[in-house]
């Protein structure tokens, strides 16, 4: 298992995640309606992200990183390069997310260790990761992970509570 940057070879096993994600009835922030029909127009600009090019309005700069093993997509990790006050209530620096036939086999807490060197590359020595109060699956992977519990809030959008989590990389 390994971090890449998203790239077109792993097309058809990324379209089959979309697939089982929207089966679930679940959105994202990235457009599957250009991934299924521009995949690599989508590849290009999801790698420029990096650069802050192609984001939706209140979005920071993030590098978007596919954990795959062989050529199986198995999920994406989301490191955004600064906070701003939105992330800092939700979202926070790191974001993940393993496609559905892919979970409970410890996937998530492999993606988000492997991302922290990663975040630590990008200056990132002390990072935030939000939760819902209700995903445990999720609290358990940041707190395997180092991530100590700092508070909980409501969530601005609605929903159940946010929990906010930081996690010394440095």
């Amino acid at each position: 298992m390994r971090l890449v940057r998203p790239d077109t070879k792993y097309k058809d096993s990324y379209l089959a995640a979309i697939r089982e994600a929207q089966a679930e009835g679940r959105k994202t922030e990235f457009d599957f309606d250009l991934a299924e029909n521009h995949f690599e127009r989508f590849v290009r600009e999801l790698n420029e992200h990096a650069e802050g090019k192609h984001m939706k309005e209140g979005y920071v700069p993030e590098t978007v990183l596919w954990l795959v093993g062989g050529m199986e997509y198995i999920g994406r990790v989301s490191i955004r390069h600064r906070l701003n006050d939105h992330l800092l209530k939700l979202g926070g620096h790191i974001g993940y997310d393993i496609r559905r036939s892919m979970r409970n086999k410890g996937y998530g807490t492999m993606i988000l260790k492997l991302a922290l060197p990663k975040a630590k590359e990008l200056g990132i020595e002390r990072a935030l990761l939000t939760c819902d109060k209700t995903n445990i699956a999720s609290r358990k992977i940041i707190e395997k992970n180092g991530g100590v519990l700092e508070n909980k809030g409501p969530n601005p959008e609605g929903g159940p509570d946010k929990l906010r989590f930081w996690i010394d990389i440095a």
